[in-house]
């Protein structure tokens, strides 16, 4: 028969906590890189969450879930970080799609220069 620490610590390692789960999705949804500090960050979040929970959603709140304090995380709470963290990879998209296409029009202005810069070389140079 399994101790109540041998239950307790036998499980510890299969599970992600919930807090643990949101801290992480958080972190992920409104990154510190994309709005320059954990400051602005953190009030892009409050007004993104609470815009979507019933409850009052404050500023204390959020830092919490940031840090890994929180006791607990209600299911409104985990509903909004997921709405967060899909608009975050949708945004993230389109910056890298749009960053691509970028890429090809300098690569195919590369080879147009290249193209015409062989064009410009004297026939008798081409053997070279």
């Amino acid at each position: 028969m399994l101790s109540k620490y041998d239950k307790e610590t036998s499980s510890k390692g299969k599970r992600m906590s919930d807090v643990y789960f949101a801290q992480t999705m958080f972190r992920e949804a409104f990154p510190q890189r994309r709005y320059g500090s954990v400051k602005a960050a953190l009030y892009e979040a409050h007004r993104f969450i609470s815009r979507r929970v019933r409850k009052d959603f404050t500023e204390r709140r959020v830092r919490s879930i940031w840090e890994g304090t929180a006791k607990r995380i209600d299911a409104e709470e985990m509903e909004a970080l997921k709405a967060a963290l899909q608009e975050e990879a949708r945004r993230e998209q389109n910056e890298l799609r749009a960053r691509l296409a970028s890429l090809d029009e300098k690569i195919a202005a590369f080879e147009a220069a290249a193209h015409r810069e062989a064009l410009a070389r004297p026939f008798s140079e081409m053997g070279r």
